[in-house]
């Protein structure tokens, strides 16, 4: 599978987060339809099926980003 740089699954990321307020505010569908798109780019550049594992697997592929899950672990 190819792997998309991490400077362009952050952007995807860096979007589909402002898109998302901004559909909180505004809602309107040009923002709906400019959302879809990043979710698909993002699955696309990750290889998943849904947005939620798209953005956890790019925020993975980062620079930086903890190898290990700790999604269990309490603080």
């Amino acid at each position: 599978m190819l792997m998309a740089h991490p400077a362009v699954l952050r952007n995807l990321i860096e979007q589909h987060d402002a898109l998302r307020i901004l559909h909180a505010e505004d809602g309107s569908p040009e923002v709906r339809q400019r959302m879809d798109d990043v979710a698909y780019t993002l699955c696309v550049s990750t290889g998943t099926r849904d947005i939620d594992a798209a953005l956890i697997a790019a925020r993975h592929q980062l620079p930086g980003a903890r190898t290990e899950d700790d999604s269990l672990l309490t603080a």
